[in-house]
Parts: structure tokens; C-alpha cells; sequence
């Protein structure tokens, strides 16, 4: 395995045709430490000329959790109450379920070594084990693409392209504007390849990290 290979993540296929797009709620900013709380993804079919979000082939599920009385802050945040928290879904049963949705796709988020750290964080501990799946950083494909745009954050982005998010801070609201992002960047992206793949998207957002990019 190559070391670009390393650092990307994964050593299985890759699923071309379908990407999948995801954002995660956790209790809190340190992905090292704080509690997965749920994940939520929707895949996009991508093709030669277009990429397309596909509505009915989605995943969402909450973790189950033992919120602590400190975490009342955090769950104004991402709106995951306390009885959510303690409904939801062992860990290990939730983290298969994503494995299962995610198959061969490649995973996709904006700032994603949070995400990546954290749900790597879960299976280590549920399985002893990472997922195969590679991963893409949405947000430095993003500066790579677009160099003339000033925008950072997720919120800078989506002011950029006019993206609505019904709800922001909600996993599945969130990965839904991420998607969007994903195909306003599309055009962009084919600019670079008649022929999209995620072995180029993925070399490109790298890219940024190599010349020391914002």
C-alpha cells in the first residue's frame, strides 16, 4: 500500500458509483475524548457528467448514552435529549448498522478527521477494528477547487452557494447540506477530470495539505 494510500484510508475497493455523505453529534468538541450521541449519511450517485443525491438511500441512528448533568449545554447544541440518549441504540449495533449502509462507498465529511476519529474511536472499541472505507475531507477539496473563495467553516460555504440547512447541528440536516456542498463543488471537479472519480477527488483535496493550503 502506498503511503498516499495510507493516509487516505482504506485498502479495499471503492465503490465509484456511490459516495456516502456524513456528519456525526457527539458530546462534545474533543473527538479524542467526548461520546459518539449519532450518525447520519445520505449517498450520492456520481456518474461520467453529473452527481446526484439519492433521498431514499439514507441512514440515521443515536447512540445509546448515559447523559451526564453537565451535558445540558451540549444537547441545546445538537437537540439530542436525554431520553433520546438513553432510547437510543447500542453502540456496537449502531456502528454495524453503518457498516452495513456503507459497504464499498467512500466516506465523506466536511472537516473530517472529527468525524473519522470519532466513529473509528467507536469501533475500536466495539469490534477492535477500523472500517475499510476511505475517506475524503470535503472541506480541503473544497479550498483546492474553489482557491478564490474565502470561506472556512461549513456555514462560510454554504452562504457561498445559497445551501438552506433545515436544521443546523442535526446529523441528518447537516449531512444533507454537506451533500449539497459535494455536488455545488461537482462542476469544479470535473473541470480537473472528464471523468470524476474519487481516487482524483481524493488526490486533490490531499493536495492542499502538501502545498500548505489554508
Amino acid at each position: 500500500m502506498t503511503l498516499l494510500r495510507r493516509l487516505l484510508g482504506g485498502g479495499a475497493a471503492t465503490d465509484e458509483a456511490r459516495w456516502v455523505v456524513l456528519d456525526v453529534e457527539a458530546s462534545g468538541l474533543d473527538a479524542t475524548r467526548d461520546r459518539l450521541l449519532a450518525v447520519a449519511a445520505i449517498a450520492v450517485r456520481t456518474g461520467r457528467t453529473r452527481a446526484a443525491i439519492a433521498l431514499g438511500d439514507s441512514f440515521e441512528v443515536v447512540l445509546h448514552n448515559e447523559p451526564a448533568a453537565a451535558d445540558k449545554a451540549n444537547i441545546l447544541v445538537h437537540g439530542i435529549g436525554v431520553g433520546a440518549q438513553r432510547g437510543g441504540v447500542e453502540p456496537a449495533e449502531a456502528l454495524a448498522a453503518f457498516e452495513r449502509f456503507a459497504g464499498a462507498s467512500p466516506l465523506i465529511a466536511f472537516h473530517a478527521a472529527y468525524d473519522r476519529t470519532l466513529i473509528e474511536r467507536g469501533f475500536r472499541s466495539a469490534f477492535g477494528r477500523c472500517l475499510a472505507n476511505r475517506w475524503l475531507d470535503l472541506a480541503s477539496l473544497a479550498a483546492v477547487l474553489q482557491p478564490q473563495v474565502a470561506a472556512r467553516s461549513l456555514d462560510e460555504w454554504m452562504q457561498h452557494f445559497g445551501i438552506v440547512c433545515a436544521a443546523r447541528h442535526q446529523a441528518a440536516a447537516d449531512a444533507l447540506a454537506t451533500a449539497e456542498l459535494l455536488l455545488r463543488l461537482w462542476p469544479a471537479l470535473r473541470r480537473e477530470s472528464a471523468a470524476p472519480s474519487f481516487a482524483v477527488a481524493a488526490r486533490l483535496a490531499a493536495s492542499r495539505h502538501w502545498l500548505g493550503g489554508r
